[in-house]
């Protein structure tokens, strides 16, 4: 998988409001990948467990990087 610092935090942040429903799982996604955020602080700030982070970040980051991948031109 691709990693974000390759992408711009603005399509990031485009993806994540439009493709994510849940508010929690918005946030917890931007301030991850735009914010530089480690799962430590994530956990602290929304006060869920350092597993519940990592399953939000795993749950969405293959369909968010899939899309900007498919957004990547192609070098024929």
């Amino acid at each position: 998988m691709e990693t974000p610092r390759q992408y711009s935090n603005f399509r990031l942040r485009e993806i994540v409001e439009e493709f994510v429903h849940s508010e929690r799982d918005r946030k917890i996604l931007i301030r991850k990948y735009c914010d530089k955020r480690t799962i430590g602080q994530l956990a602290a700030e929304f006060d869920v467990s350092e597993t519940t982070i990592k399953n939000v970040l795993y749950g969405h980051s293959f369909m968010i990087f899939d899309m900007l991948e498919k957004e990547k031109p192609k070098l024929d």
